[in-house]
Formats: structure tokens, sequence, C-alpha cells
């Protein structure tokens, strides 16, 4: 069989396109990922920054001002610091449970974000089960914890994990019920379809004023699964030195050091797609119907104005839980505990039934 030069140039040239649309997929898979990854992590130094200046104002100290203008590069140079800083494993502890734990925590939390719509069409991953997926991976960064407290062979570092993994038992089944409303509420478990059931009437649509008492129960069960003050008890350093992360240092540190601010930006982000109708904008529908429009329009334009809807609601659920941690003293274990056993459990239970109820006579 004879081939001709034009028709080996041809083959040549259809393979080069081939592998030429391989790559261009690939890249286009990868783009949105290394956005999504960028901007995490842009928001992780800019919440860093906000709550090393507020509580400077709240405690009325300077807070940082060397580093960068107005101290913005402060998370930065910490960051670079403890990047270069060795890393000490505990002479008898379980070297290989000692180095996963971090990794498990961060892991656990970044996987949240797929299922997170920051504009309108502008999701990584759109599932019919988006919400329990979240409540799924986020149970477990505790096992990270105790895996952490466990491989340290220190008493301390291991009550910690232990009371990092009894808080996070006690608070995710009171947030899963607030969960559960809403989906009972929206008649589905996608986060896109359950901000688009919060569209149609603007401010008076949102969730919020649907499920009053599911917010304020969701808004305190995420304070604990965040383990932000008054329920930091896994890291009490009054009691514990740090906690699990007593006998971390270096970049093993720093994880954890992440992993918690990334955990309270998915906390706040699902405050706002769930209760206060994610890239959708305030104004009632029926009274400017053009404006309620806009974040739906094709283009960049609409996607950056749902991008800055959502990330406005979020950032100030991040003000309230940095305002929290700088205003209100530590409970006790007990105290913890019953808050969210014999209160939290059988108001989100009674939420649950109510809503369930309401559902059903609307049939």
């Amino acid at each position: 069989m004879r081939i001709y030069t034009t028709e080996a140039q041809d083959i040549n040239s259809f393979s080069r396109l081939e592998s030429l649309k391989e790559v261009y997929g690939i890249l286009w898979v990868l783009v949105p990922i290394l956005t999504l990854v960028l901007g995490i992590t842009i928001s992780v130094l800019v919440i860093v920054w906000l709550e090393r200046e507020i509580s400077a104002g709240i405690q009325q100290r300077i807070g940082p001002e060397y580093a960068g203008p107005l101290g913005v590069l402060q998370a930065i140079a910490d960051g670079t610091k403890l990047l270069f800083k060795e890393n000490i494993l505990p002479s008898r502890g379980n070297t290989r449970l000692f180095s996963i734990g971090p990794a498990i925590s961060v892991i656990s939390i970044l996987v949240n974000y797929l299922v997170i719509p920051f504009g309108y069409n502008f999701v990584l991953a759109d599932l019919n089960i988006g919400v329990f997926l979240w409540i799924a991976i986020s149970s477990i960064a505790p096992v990270g914890l105790l895996m952490s407290g466990y491989g340290s062979n220190n008493k301390y570092s291991f009550l910690g994990g232990l009371r990092a993994a009894a808080q996070s038992i006690s608070y995710e089944i009171p947030l899963t019920l607030c969960v559960l409303s809403i989906s009972l509420l929206s008649n589905s478990l996608s986060t896109v379809d359950i901000v688009d059931s919060q569209s149609k009437y603007g401010f008076w649509g949102w969730n919020l004023w649907r499920q009053p008492i599911g917010f304020i129960v969701f808004l305190i069960s995420s304070l604990a699964e965040c383990e932000r003050l008054p329920f930091d008890l896994p890291e009490a350093e009054e009691e514990l030195v740090a906690g699990y992360q007593t006998e971390y240092s270096g970049i093993r540190f720093g994880l954890f050091y992440v992993a918690s601010y990334l955990n309270l930006l998915v906390s706040s982000l699902f405050v706002t797609v769930l209760y206060l109708g994610g890239w959708n904008t305030p104004t009632p529908y029926i009274f400017v119907s053009e404006l309620f429009e806009i974040n739906k329009a094709c283009g960049v334009f609409g996607t950056t104005i749902g991008i800055f809807i959502t990330l406005a609601k979020t950032y100030f659920f991040l003000f309230i839980s940095i305002t929290t941690r700088w205003t209100l003293p530590r409970l006790r274990m007990d105290q913890l505990l019953n808050l969210g056993w014999k209160f939290l459990l059988p108001i989100s239970l009674g939420n649950l039934l109510l809503t369930t109820s309401f559902q059903l006579l609307s049939l």
C-alpha cells in the first residue's frame, strides 16, 4: 500500500489537531480549578488580615501595620516563616498518623468548594446531593484532628483530638437537620436549586425569613464546627497548651492554621447559599425587575456581579464570626455538649417536623 506525500501530511496535521484538542480539553478543566484555588488563597489572606484588624479595633490596640500598606502582607510573611521553619517529629509518636493528620483536615475542607455556587452558572460541580456532600466530607476533618492527637504521643494533644471528635458529632446533627429543612422547602439537595428557589421575591424570598429558628441553630452549629470561640475547646490554651496541634511546627502547623480559616469561609458561604439567596440581589423582583436580571445576564459582567454579591454576604457573616470570637468567653466542655445535645438538637428536630408538616399541608 503506497501513501503519497500529501496524504501523509494530511494525516500528520489531523493527528496534531487531535492532540491540540486534547490539550485544550485538559486546560479547560484545569483553569476553573486553578482559578478557584487562587481565589480561595486570596480570601484566606484577606480573612487573616481582617481578623487581626478587627481584633485590634475591639481591644483598642494597633494591629499589623509594617508588612506592606496597612499590614496586608503580614499573613504572607507569617506563611513564609512557617514554610522555612524546621518540622519536628515526636520521637515516640506515630510518625505516619502525625504527618497525615494535617493533610486530611485541609483536603476534606477544600473538596467542599466544589459544590458552592459563587454566581449564576458559576459552580464547579452542580450535584443533586450537593449539601449532603458538604456534610459528609466535612465530617472527615475531625478524623484528621484525632489522628494528629493520637500520633503526637502527648496527653494534651490526645485530649484535644477527642474533644474535636465529640464536638463535631454533637453539632453535626443539628446542622444536618437544618439543612434537611432547607432541602424540604426547596425540594432539592442541589445548592444551585436552593439558591434559585430564593430568587423570586428578592430580599423577602430568602430562607432567612422562612426558617428563622433554623438560621440561628445553623449559625451556632457552624461556629462550633469551625472550632471558633466560644467553641474552641479542642485547642483551649489554658487547659491543653494548644490541643491537637501542641507538637506541631513549621508547615504542618501552618496547614492547621489554614484549615481553620478555610472551614470558616466554607461555613459563611453555605450560610449565604442556604439562607441569604446566594448570588441573588436583595431588591424585590416586583420593584426592579431589570436589576434582578443583571446577575443572570450572559457574559463576564453578570458573573462578576453575582460573585460580588455572594462575597459581600459571605464577608458580612465572617465579620460576625470574627467579632464573636473577640467578644464572648470560652464555654466549658460540659456546657458545650449540653448546648448541642439538650438545646440545639431538640430545637432543630422540632423545626424539621414543623417544616415537614407545613409542606404536607401545602400539597
